[in-house]
């Protein structure tokens, strides 16, 4: 997906998201009540996840992404060092951010599936002020303009739920790019069984 795919929507006949407590923020990678869980890593959502994919060189830097409990804060740590993402993050970034969708789904299965289920029929458009790649930003009234990356790759992956059967996507296989890492260790096939860890945990918290 690259600028020259640029497209128009009306954002009244759309799912569109912008803030992650409106009816389609779910769809947002700022929505909270996504926990994933990856290489035995819990992890608050897959902006962290994503935002750590960037830096695999820097562990450092991944564990101060994936320490942070809220997604923006999570950007906003690998932000000062957005010069130093893995030189061909404009090449892989999309199968990255395509991979973490998947992982979202696979360990929320029931919430993403049936959010996105419920937009069938619309187009998914994040909306954004100021990013017309992974968004679409205002044109004129009602009218937004933008790959909207994010948004198609919601809607593909809506069409795949619609295709095949939920076993098909509990686990999801490591990308096959280099140095796909965490903590420099190879990222392996992630399932929703690993998002027990966070179950678990969260049951320890109440002792009898």
């Amino acid at each position: 997906m690259h600028q020259e795919n640029t497209r128009q929507y009306d954002i009244r006949t759309v799912a569109a998201f912008k803030k992650t407590n409106e009816k389609w923020g779910g769809l947002s990678n700022m929505a909270g009540g996504f926990p994933v869980v990856v290489n035995g890593l819990p992890m608050q959502s897959v902006e962290a996840l994503y935002q750590a994919c960037r830096f695999p060189h820097l562990p450092e830097v991944q564990k101060k992404i994936l320490a942070q409990s809220s997604p923006m804060t999570a950007k906003m740590v690998g932000k000062p060092h957005k010069r130093q993402s893995r030189p061909d993050w404009e090449q892989v970034q999309i199968l990255i951010m395509k991979w973490c969708l998947r992982v979202k789904l696979a360990q929320n299965w029931e919430t993403f599936s049936n959010l996105l289920l419920d937009t069938r029929g619309m187009q998914i458009v994040e909306l954004s002020n100021k990013d017309g790649f992974w968004g679409a930003k205002p044109v004129e009234d009602n009218i937004y303009a933008g790959v909207n990356a994010l948004g198609r790759l919601l809607m593909e992956l809506r069409e795949q739920i619609i295709l095949y059967k939920k076993e098909h996507f509990l686990t999801v296989a490591p990308l096959n790019i280099p140095h796909f890492t965490l903590y420099g260790q190879d990222i392996k096939e992630v399932s929703y069984q690993d998002s027990l860890i966070i179950e678990i945990k969260q049951l320890n918290m109440f002792p009898e």
